[in-house]
């Protein structure tokens, strides 16, 4: 499976509580720019995996809310039913449906997961587990929907971590939120920077 991790980023990097509900003073961030374009864009990704990895953080807030929701395009119903796998030391179950504890470490897992047949392991939020995966460059793919504004404070993805990218496509939406894509950069053009 190929790792495809998907955040919605201030020009400051912050990635915390881009929809208001997890109590950042700042939260709710992203919806003033939240247009078709964006909509589309992370319907097709989401329709496009096989299955989802999350943080404990992440799952918790989307098994609290995803399963009281529902649309009429099947978003709500594809986040309910797609298989998710969850990264966590401290879950001693996960009852959200079709969810999946990883078992063991989370590095050793996500690198079994990676073999397994199949397309595209979706890592939406879940900050912290981005940044392990990172570290270990377990991650195939980055799309960033990059909002145009800077927070100034709050939880940035790559804290205390640097990590080289190279540009795979970018485009602007209507309100001006620019989604791009990124590979990670080979090993050796890292050490050369």
């Amino acid at each position: 499976m190929r790792i495809v991790v998907s955040e919605l980023l201030s020009q400051d990097g912050v990635v915390e509580d881009p929809g208001g509900c997890e109590g950042y003073a700042q939260g709710g961030w992203a919806l003033r720019w939240r247009d078709g374009e964006i909509e589309q864009d992370k319907k097709d990704e989401l329709f496009g995996a096989d299955a989802m990895l999350l943080g404990r953080v992440t799952y918790e807030a989307y098994a609290a809310a995803w399963p009281l929701m529902s649309d009429g395009d099947g978003f709500a119903q594809r986040m309910n039913s797609i298989p998710k796998f969850v990264a966590s030391s401290v879950l001693q179950t996960a009852t959200w449906t079709n969810s999946r504890l990883l078992s063991g470490g989370v590095i050793d897992a996500v690198t079994a997961l990676k073999r397994r047949p199949g397309g595209d392991l979706l890592v939406t939020g879940s900050a912290s587990l981005v940044r392990a995966l990172a570290r270990y460059r377990l991650v195939d793919l980055y799309r960033f929907a990059i909002y145009p504004l800077a927070l100034g404070s709050g939880k940035r993805l790559f804290e205390g971590h640097r990590i080289d990218l190279d540009l795979v496509g970018h485009r602007a939406t209507s309100t001006g939120v620019l989604l791009s894509s990124y590979r990670p950069a080979p090993a050796s053009k890292e050490r050369a920077a």
